[in-house]
């Protein structure tokens, strides 16, 4: 389960990554893909459960990516466990594991660090699918979700969830945080408009410089 020494190290680091520049190289788009959303969650954080139904719809509504990231705070007891189980639905489908993520939002106020195991098994029996005795016996699952909180902390997230709308657009802002999430449709509209603006000018400098 979760030491405390993380725990403790990853407060120190957290507010020591406020002192450093950002680095936003990580708010980009899958490859092949003009827009998506990025998002910075913890599975115990209210707000990210609040923002949870929106962020889904408006990647189903656009079609477009959402790229999950882990930012376990380090104040909530639980949530960096759920991650790493989180993980392990992951390598059975994408689709369970996000139903995961979706199921620890819905039952959040009850899951408790002493009964999160528990949950997770209903969980995977409901899907027909079992838990193992031991979830992550070689650390890989733990190693992903650290990964993606150093991640986090390079980027200079502060809180939980941290939303972006990002695309691959070479010139201006490639991406923008959702501050406000009642405009978050309107930005990925904009975003999405401008990433085919910018397509449209690359593909006309490529037809000139075929025609020479």
């Amino acid at each position: 389960m979760l030491s405390r020494a993380f725990l403790v190290l990853a407060s120190l680091m957290l507010l020591a990554t406020f002192s450093y520049s950002a680095d936003t190289s990580a708010l980009k788009p899958p490859p092949g893909s003009k827009v998506a959303i990025v998002e910075f969650l913890d599975l115990q954080c209210p707000d990210c459960a609040n923002a949870n139904p929106l962020v889904e719809e408006a990647a189903k509504t656009y079609s477009i990516p959402l790229v999950r990231h882990d930012f376990p705070l380090p104040k909530h007891t639980w949530s960096f466990d759920a991650a790493v189980i989180a993980r392990y639905f992951d390598t059975k489908s994408k689709k369970l594991g996000d139903g995961f993520r979706d199921y620890c939002f819905e039952n959040q106020p009850a899951i408790t660090p002493e009964n999160l195991r528990s949950y997770a098994e209903k969980y995977a029996a409901a899907n027909n699918t079992s838990l193992p005795f031991v979830i992550d016996p070689d650390g890989k699952y733990a190693a992903e979700v650290k990964a993606d909180f150093a991640l986090g902390q390079r980027v200079g997230i502060e809180h939980t969830p941290t939303i972006y709308v990002v695309s691959n657009k070479s010139t201006g802002k490639p991406f923008v945080e959702v501050v406000d999430r009642s405009q978050l449709f309107a930005i990925i509209d904009q975003m999405k408009e401008e990433a085919g603006s910018s397509a449209s000018e690359k593909n006309g400098k490529t037809r000139k410089v075929a025609k020479r």
